[in-house]
């Protein structure tokens, strides 16, 4: 609201005082730009939950859902072409390779499947360890030495079972590390010598040190995370990426959000995540500006969306190895 004087007049001076004072006991924070709130674009509706965004060389996107992987063409015109890609048996994380073929963790398979470009599958990349079979692998992220490490919380909700693995450039499925309740997303900071995993039942993420491909140090808790408040039904860290900056993204199923947490672990933002069980976060577009998000539009058991965020002034990690020649 504006206050006009008349032509001549003057302020009374006591408003003067009040306001000289009132604005130096303003905090210095205060005055800083507050960021731009990104709205969550709707990409693309699918039939169920979806998880496991994923791009290829190429830059069509893929998102499981049910029991099917969908492939999705965004291109320039803002329009979208999407069609069944792969039917497995309840896919999740998924991740492609350098030479275009692709590693998908299959609950219901109780493996990681090796997929062609063509979404056949060809092979199980590790379907038991030490001569157990695996229970139900969730997510994984790719070693640049040629391994790749995955999670697999079984039946994990309420006993600390659940456990890491990693794969070495052999094809031999080693423990990582155990005793995890529920672990989630994984992501590998670049140089391959730090480990994050979401716990999501303990609602934290936890940082280990890579002494050796599949070796791990000591565990730390990187984060705790904030408690779900007014209509968010849940708060368990999912799916996560990191930008250049090593900012860590993380989906925080039934949140309807993106926690933000600077390489410290100090939370920095909170981004809108479109779907209420937000599931898993991958960095593409031109720029590697663009965040794309997976999850539910409500509970579990509703339909399916990708979720795009423009994210000015954020450049995502390229996880995607160099393409094979």
């Amino acid at each position: 609201m504006r206050t006009y004087y008349r032509s001549g007049a003057t302020p009374f001076p006591s408003r003067i005082l009040v306001l000289a004072v009132l604005l130096s006991a303003v905090p210095a924070w205060a005055a800083e730009p507050v960021p731009h709130e990104p709205v969550p674009v709707e990409i693309v509706r699918v039939p169920a939950y979806s998880e496991g965004i994923v791009f290829d060389h190429a830059g069509y996107a893929y998102i499981s859902h049910g029991k099917h992987i969908t492939r999705i063409s965004l291109t320039g015109d803002s329009s979208v072409l999407s069609s069944i890609w792969a039917e497995t048996g309840s896919p999740n994380g998924h991740k492609v390779l350098a030479d275009g073929t692709h590693l998908v963790c299959d609950r219901d398979q109780h493996a990681i499947l090796h997929l062609d470009k063509n979404g056949k599958i060809i092979g199980k990349a590790s379907s038991q360890c030490e001569g157990r079979p695996l229970r139900t692998p969730n997510d994984l992220t790719l070693d640049p030495r040629g391994g790749f490490y995955f999670t697999d919380p079984g039946d994990s909700a309420e006993e600390p079972i659940g456990t890491v693995h990693y794969v070495d450039t052999k094809g031999t499925t080693h423990l990582a590390t155990g005793g995890l309740l529920y672990p989630n997303g994984i992501v590998l900071r670049p140089g391959g010598k730090t480990l994050l995993v979401g716990e999501s039942k303990r609602n934290r993420i936890l940082e280990f040190p890579v002494t050796a491909p599949g070796k791990l140090g000591p565990m730390r808790v990187f984060a705790d995370l904030p408690g779900m408040s007014g209509d968010q039904i849940d708060n368990q860290p999912d799916g996560m990426a990191l930008d250049t900056k090593g900012n860590l993204y993380v989906a925080h199923y039934g949140m309807r959000q993106v926690q933000v947490l600077d390489p410290s672990g100090r939370l920095i933002r909170r981004l809108p995540g479109g779907n209420l069980t937000t599931s898993n976060v991958a960095f593409a577009g031109p720029k590697m500006d663009q965040l794309f998000i997976t999850g539910a539009l409500g509970a579990q058991d509703t339909q399916g969306a990708l979720f795009r965020l423009e994210l000015p002034g954020v450049e995502g990690l390229r996880i995607l190895p160099a393409a094979s020649q």
